[in-house]
C-alpha cells in the first residue's frame, strides 16, 4: 500500500517537474523570427538614449539624461521585458545556425541578466522613494547593458538571420 502510494507520488512529482519542460520546448518549436519580434514590447524605444543605437554600444547621456530618457519605471520594466525576448532570439538564431558561437549566446544571456538586476535594484529603490541619484545610477547602468545587448544582437541578426534584421530594427 505504502509502496504504491510512493510510486504515484513518484510518477506525480515526475509529472511536475518534466511537464512545464516539455511544455517550454514545444513553445520554443513552434517560435519563429516574427512571433519573437512581436513579443517585444513596441510602446517603448530606447533610440533616445544613444546617437547610433542598435548599430554601435554606449550610451550619449548622462544618469539624469538617461532616467528622463527611458521615462521612468514604464522604460525600465520595457527594458526587463525586451531583454528576455532578444535572449530567447539568440537562442533561437543558434538552433537554426550552426555557426554561432556559445560564448555570443552567453554574453547575451549575461547581458540580459545583469539589465534584469539594475532594473529591479531601480525599481525598488524607485517605489520606496523618488528619482533618487541611486535609481538615475542603477536605471542608467541598465540602460548602458540595453544598448549593448541590442546592439550584439544586431550584428547576430546580420550575420545569421538578416531576413530577421528590419523588423528587429523597426520593432526596437
Amino acid at each position: 500500500m505504502i509502496l504504491s502510494l510512493l510510486s504515484v507520488i513518484a510518477f506525480v512529482a515526475v509529472v511536475l517537474y518534466f511537464g512545464p519542460l516539455k511544455t517550454r520546448r514545444l513553445r520554443m518549436n513552434r517560435q519563429s523570427w516574427s512571433a519573437l519580434i512581436a513579443g517585444l514590447r513596441h510602446d517603448w524605444s530606447a533610440r533616445e538614449l544613444s546617437d547610433q543605437f542598435l548599430w554601435k554600444e554606449g550610451l550619449s547621456a548622462t544618469p539624469e539624461e538617461a532616467w528622463e530618457r527611458i521615462h521612468g519605471a514604464h522604460g525600465l520594466w520595457a527594458m526587463f521585458q525586451n531583454a528576455q525576448i532578444m535572449v530567447e532570439m539568440a537562442e533561437f538564431a543558434a538552433r537554426t545556425s550552426d555557426a554561432i558561437e556559445p560564448s555570443i549566446l552567453e554574453t547575451l544571456r549575461d547581458n540580459a541578466e545583469q539589465i534584469r538586476l539594475y532594473v529591479l535594484k531601480a525599481v525598488d529603490e524607485y517605489a520606496s522613494s523618488q528619482a533618487t541619484e541611486s535609481v538615475q545610477e542603477n536605471a542608467f547602468c541598465a540602460a548602458f547593458m540595453y544598448t549593448r545587448m541590442a546592439a550584439r544582437m544586431t550584428r547576430l541578426l546580420q550575420d545569421h538571420a538578416a531576413t530577421a534584421l528590419p523588423d528587429f530594427v523597426a520593432a526596437m
